[in-house]
């Protein structure tokens, strides 16, 4: 979530207002990711996935879990969830899961423990999770396509966009080393998304990041027009596919 409202209890709801386009146009987590969590508790009956948005995470757990929570504070994100029989999607904070205590053997927050109030969702956690399960916090990094794409994706990134990105991105960019992690730090392994996309593909996922809904309301679309122009000519054929790779930043630890 990203620049927009802050809605009661502190919410800053930043992607309600476009939540199909985000559940369309982000990218899948690789089931390696989930192998690895899995692998990292003991027992597999509840998997708590908060700030989960549309749910990109919450049904890879499925396959591994008797049962997944899936908690995001956005309605409207939740409502285009994809829906699965082991998934139970609830309208809730990551501070009051509503979870009753020592529920969850996983706890983990994909793309999101960056706009929790993490204090409150670290208190939450140790009180719904499992002694002696596993909380992860995940974040990906900027796109990387190849050298001529990265420079056009990295300058409107950076220059373009720098000012009007939230606060709180900054945590993303440092692989959420700049949080504090109060719990006992287990390795992770190197792994990253990956997707095959045509331009359009590419533009639509640039087009959820907040920042640009952000620029375009204070400067209209001028900028975001040229970015598309820029990534046009770098591309080649608008059909051509191309692999983006997201490379992924855990940090896992014990309860």
């Amino acid at each position: 979530m990203e620049p927009g409202a802050v809605t009661g209890g502190g919410f800053k709801d930043h992607f309600s207002d476009r939540a199909a386009d985000y559940a369309a146009h982000r990218p899948s987590y690789p089931v390696a990711l989930v192998d690895f969590l899995a692998g990292a508790v003991s027992r597999h009956g509840v998997a708590w996935d908060a700030g989960a948005g549309s749910g990109q995470l919450s049904v890879l757990l499925a396959d591994r879990f008797e049962r997944v929570v899936a908690t995001d504070a956005s309605a409207a994100q939740l409502a285009h969830a994809v829906p699965h029989p082991r998934v139970e999607y609830r309208c809730a904070p990551a501070e009051a899961s509503g979870l009753p205590a020592g529920a969850a053997d996983l706890a983990v927050a994909a793309q999101a423990a960056h706009w929790f109030d993490i204090e409150g969702y670290y208190a939450e956690v140790r009180r719904v999770g499992r002694p002696g399960g596993v909380i992860a916090l995940v974040c990906y990094e900027l796109m990387h396509i190849d050298a001529a794409l990265d420079l056009v994706i990295r300058d409107f990134y950076a220059r373009v966009l720098g000012t009007y990105w939230p606060p709180e991105r900054r945590h993303t960019e440092t692989g959420y080393q700049s949080l504090p992690f109060p719990f006992a730090e287990l390795d992770a392994p190197r792994l990253e998304m990956r997707a095959e996309w045509n331009l359009a593909g590419a533009l639509d996922y640039v087009d959820t990041w907040s920042a640009v809904r952000a620029l375009e309301r204070a400067q209209g679309r001028a900028a975001l027009d040229g970015f598309r122009r820029d990534l046009a000519r770098a591309w080649g054929p608008d059909q051509t596919a191309r692999v983006i790779r997201w490379p992924l930043a855990l940090r896992v630890g014990r309860l």
